[in-house]
């Protein structure tokens, strides 16, 4: 994994949800940067907003594609397809405002 090379002395790499495919680890750079490789069904308030923070620090943004609660199951249909390029976010305040 090239994410492992990526993480500094006593890094942690902790994922958050199911891989799609099992993961091969090279114990090697694991062992030699004291490396550490956790997992979370999901991830902790302090974990997420540290998250949140480093993201705002160095300008990282999600391409996202905003939708209406009315579009969901049209955006399911897509999924099924694979026609997604960004993640769906639903606009609940919109569509509240809307109805």
């Amino acid at each position: 994994m090239p994410l492992i090379e990526l993480l500094k002395t006593h890094g942690k790499l902790v994922l958050v949800g199911a891989p799609e495919k099992p993961l091969e680890l090279q114990v090697f750079p694991l062992l030699m940067g004291r490396k550490i490789v956790g997992g979370s069904c999901i991830g902790e308030m302090k974990e997420t907003q540290e998250m949140l923070d480093f993201a705002a620090k160095h300008n990282i943004t999600a391409d996202i594609e905003v939708i209406s609660a009315d579009y969901v199951n049209t955006a399911m249909q897509r999924l099924e397809k694979g026609d997604v390029k960004y993640r769906f976010v639903i606009d609940v305040a919109k569509t509240l405002q809307q109805g």
